[in-house]
């Protein structure tokens, strides 16, 4: 049995567990947290903190692992290469580009250097240094960490009297509390999150998606819903393929999947907005599956050990699908789930992850997630219809 350790505990890595191990191989899993839920599911759990590289690496070459992934858990995948580049196990690519495609700053400088598409851009540490160069942006920007995940401490910056409390948040939310300040691309149509995959350096598989936000969350830029296929103009999807090809080109990437964020603007160009190698949270690779057949959790398992990639191709798109991520909007506590009769007949999952009388938190972040409901539709125009005010048809009730 090959021996396969993922890092963090998250409900997204249970697929995973269930997966690798119905190919046969030792699940470990290790993170700070004990009670986590996916280490209910492993062969065997470890109390070491993901972000503490050296500390994993020794349990690693301790257990004498055989690869490793973090998958849909961001703050791990730069231990997972640094271990897998210390072990010479496999790796998405080397340890110095992984880390590049993981700080928002660095990312954006690369982007930058090698004449991609790229908003303006720049990194800080200090309130003062920003607060003293906001006028060298054009309003509104983005201000937001360089290493946080989720969509936590990202805020959205109108005039100047709003900069102190988004650096505030941002600095919370970073663990080097180091921030970026860019420019808001407005949106042509909607942004997509979606993942991909790279098998040998070659980007053998690109979905993308429609990537929506609730105005009335209490974090606007956190996802709360997607759809496939994506609304973002073929010419458009074509010249992104090509720059995300370029940019895995650039960087020396082997096989990996890839929780790839991109946006069309109003200005007509297409934007490289993130790509990270793991998958992505909020289920994405159990919906391209739906949506497509190919199994990318799977062939991540199979690029992690070594092992032969599974047959992959550019995606066919099965219907029009939709996933919409459960939350409440207030804290409380949970009561129950309201979904209209009319979307009975759409209704694919619904996955609840909290009981009745649980506490549940305000959406501020992906963390608080309690769940997912999944839609096909025969059409697009379907769909959307109920996609555009999904929050009519479906209520999460607290007390």
């Amino acid at each position: 049995m090959k021996k396969l350790l993922l890092l963090g505990g998250l409900r997204y890595l249970i697929p995973v567990i269930k997966a690798a191990q119905n190919m046969g191989h030792y699940v470990i899993t290790c993170d700070y947290l004990p009670e986590n839920i996916a280490h209910k599911y492993s062969d065997e759990y470890h109390n070491v903190s993901i972000l503490d590289k050296d500390a994993v690496l020794k349990l690693a070459q301790k257990l004498k692992i055989d690869g490793i992934m973090s998958f849909a858990v961001d703050p791990g995948v730069t231990t997972a290469a640094y271990v897998s580049e210390n072990m010479n196990i496999p790796s998405p690519g080397p340890y110095n580009s992984v880390n590049i495609l993981q700080n928002k700053g660095l990312f954006r400088a690369f982007l930058e250097k090698h004449n991609f598409n790229v908003p303006k851009s720049r990194t800080f540490n200090n309130n003062y240094e920003a607060i003293s160069t906001i006028s060298d942006f054009e309003l509104p920007v983005i201000v937001k960490p360089v290493d946080s995940a989720g969509s936590k401490g990202v805020m959205k910056v109108s005039n100047e009297d709003e900069l102190p409390k988004a650096i505030e948040n941002a600095l919370s939310n970073s663990p080097s509390k180091t921030f970026i300040i860019e420019d808001y691309l407005q949106g042509k149509t909607f942004s997509s999150d979606s993942d991909s995959f790279s098998v040998n350096g070659d980007l053998k598989f690109v979905s993308f998606s429609n990537q929506r936000f609730d105005a009335n969350s209490p974090n606007p830029y956190t996802p709360s819903a997607y759809s496939w296929p994506s609304s973002i103009s073929e010419e458009n999807q074509n010249y992104l393929k090509s720059e995300l090809q370029r940019l895995i080109t650039l960087l020396k990437m082997e096989s990996s999947i890839y929780n790839i964020e991109v946006r069309e603007a109003t200005n007509g160009k297409a934007y490289i907005m993130e790509v990270s190698p793991r998958g992505g949270g909020n289920r994405l690779s159990e919906m391209v599956k739906s949506v497509t057949g190919i199994d990318l959790i799977s062939m991540s398992i199979q690029a992690a050990l070594g092992e032969e990639i599974s047959k992959v191709f550019q995606p066919k798109y099965n219907g029009s699908w939709a996933e919409i991520i459960l939350y409440s909007n207030v804290n409380g506590f949970f009561k129950e789930l309201y979904i209209e009769p009319v979307l009975n007949e759409y209704l694919k999952e619904i996955d609840i992850w909290v009981n009745e009388g649980d506490k549940v938190n305000a959406f501020i972040g992906a963390n608080e997630t309690i769940g997912t409901l999944v839609l096909q539709c025969e059409n697009a125009s379907s769909l959307e219809s109920i996609l555009a005010d999904y929050t009519k048809y479906i209520k999460v009730i607290v007390n």
